[in-house]
């Protein structure tokens, strides 16, 4: 490997210049050890992710959710180590403002061991984290063969804005721009990629059926601890990115995690005033956390350079803007079964922008470049920077998730079949069922249908009414009653063809069906007969 060297002549002061050490002073071993214990506990943030998205979504696609965290780290873990870290960090001849060149297939020689290796390491943290946030925004509906092939090339996403925002080459950082922990190009690459992800999957069957009101969290106890834990692991993210303890980093370090938890204080104390406010005195789980985790990306970005009481502020702000995008898109009927897009999408932006407000110059480490927010009387400056910041990772973030997306629809495409979807993705990817009667009902109904060309009508809740084949809406009603109370007057029915199960309503079936199938009696006691007795086999 070829290296750049400097004015000393020295590979190994390039390589701290590369990865911006040059303005956090040099890395020590004991330095190391601070940013590979932090980068063990980011690790842990995998952890949390997956338990607040399967407290998020169904139980039946609960397993396959914590399957798709455990994907961001072995496949996007792979393409880092392949091309991402020497796309953000390469330091050959031919890095520049855009990119760096190097690294490929990291490994190193002796002398640079500690720091590369240390770098990778944390920075392979980030990297998976960035593509965990799109996990929850496309759950409960994609293929998890897409999923495995999006996870490796997300890594292209992430490492470009890596490189504009910490190599000391990189076009935003020259420019000024501040991002302390990675509000930007952590949280907004995620953020954007989710919501790109979202519009492209379309909702969930029935997810819109009965108005914008999202449905209740599948477990909130596990969203509960799986918040507890992005918490623990967010303290270490935001007091790693130091890089270090050494020189007066470890006094930036100190300040980090005060401002950290003030900045998630303020997310839940508004989250909390929020829900007691719109739900009348009830504690919302959903809304809480989310706020939470909005004012904990908030703060990212500035950790290291605003005032614990300038923390609450942004992080109130930023739980508030969590809670109004997630409303926001549910009324626009975008589904995002997470927030993902809103949590890390619009707190991003945000978080980027409250640096330009609220930064001080940094005297210890300068990490602010002698530069001040416009309320430290500091201009506008490092505010259009970091608005520039905002677009540019929204565009290039957009436009690659897209790209990349698109590919996966038309070739092995993104979506579960109806079928599918409607079983869970639990069963349908990895042969687990849950041992409930809906669940089998359709199990079995599937395999009945399969490879059929018309089979018998399917009763629906909603959608309009359709032509049943030989049958119309009176005659099924008489055919399955069998001389007992007819009851399907009121329902719609369509046919069942070969090869596009009820493809024809893919987004208008409610998650009703599984309860008001014809299969499954009702759940009074109908003339004496036993409640819950399968009437129709």
């Amino acid at each position: 490997m070829v290296f750049s060297t400097n004015a000393s002549g020295s590979s190994l002061d390039t390589v701290y210049s590369m990865i911006g050490a040059n303005s956090v002073g040099p890395i020590t071993w004991d330095d190391a050890t601070w940013i590979l214990t932090s980068s063990f506990i980011i690790f842990t943030m995998q952890s949390g992710f997956g338990l607040l998205e399967a407290g998020c979504i169904s139980s039946k696609n609960e397993v396959n959710i914590m399957v798709k965290n455990l994907v961001d780290v072995v496949f996007g873990g792979l393409s880092y180590w392949m091309f991402g870290f020497g796309l953000s960090f390469g330091t050959s001849d031919y890095s520049n403002p855009f990119c760096g060149i190097g690294y490929f297939f990291v490994d190193t020689t002796d002398d640079q061991m500690g720091i590369v290796f240390a770098t990778f390491v944390f920075q392979m943290s980030f990297a998976t984290t960035a593509t965990t946030i799109v996990s929850g925004a496309m759950a409960e509906r994609t293929k998890l063969t897409a999923y495995v092939i999006f996870s490796f090339f997300n890594t292209l996403i992430y490492c470009i804005p890596s490189h504009w925002e910490w190599a000391s080459n990189g076009f935003l950082r020259t420019l000024g721009v501040v991002d302390v922990a990675g509000a930007g190009a952590v949280h907004l690459v995620g953020g954007v990629s989710a919501l790109v992800a979202t519009l492209i999957l379309k909702p969930r069957l029935g997810r819109y059926d009965k108005g914008s009101k999202p449905p209740a969290l599948g477990n909130p106890v596990s969203a509960l601890i799986g918040m507890f834990m992005l918490w623990w692991g967010w303290l270490a993210f935001n007091c790693g990115s130091t890089f270090g303890i050494s020189g007066g980093k470890w006094k930036l370090a100190a300040k980090s995690a005060v401002v950290t938890l003030n900045g998630s204080i303020g997310g839940g104390a508004i989250g909390i005033l929020i829900s007691v406010i719109r739900y009348r005195g009830k504690y919302d789980v959903s809304c809480i956390v989310n706020s939470v985790l909005g004012a904990l990306v908030s703060i990212t970005g500035g950790c290291a350079v605003v005032r614990p009481w300038e923390a609450i502020v942004i992080g109130a702000l930023g739980g508030g803007l969590a809670i109004l995008s997630i409303f926001v898109l549910d009324k626009l009927k975008i589904d995002d079964p997470v927030g993902a897009s809103s949590v890390h999408g619009t707190c991003g932006a945000w978080g980027l922008i409250a640096v330009g407000l609220f930064a001080k110059h940094d005297t210890l480490e300068n990490t602010t470049m002698g530069r001040s927010g416009v309320f430290h009387n500091g201009g506008f400056y490092l505010l259009g920077i970091q608005l520039l910041a905002v677009v540019v990772i929204s565009v290039w973030s957009a436009i690659l998730s897209l790209m990349i997306l698109l590919v996966l629809r038309f070739t092995v495409g993104l979506r579960l079949s109806v079928e599918e979807e409607i079983m869970g993705a639990d069963y349908s990817e990895h042969m687990i069922g849950h041992d409930t009667m809906v669940t089998q009902m359709l199990q079995d109904y599937v395999q009945e249908t399969r490879g059929a060309h018309l089979e018998r009508a399917l009763s629906v809740i909603s959608g309009r009414g359709v032509e049943c084949g030989p049958h119309n809406v009176e005659d099924f009603g008489k055919e399955e009653t069998n001389g007992k109370k007819k009851r399907t007057e009121q329902n719609k029915c369509v046919t069942v063809r070969r090869g596009s199960c009820i493809s024809r309503l893919s987004y208008q079936i409610s998650r009703n069906l599984l309860l008001k199938h014809d299969k499954v009696a009702p759940v009074h006691n109908n003339g004496g007969e036993i409640p819950g007795q399968t009437d129709v086999l």
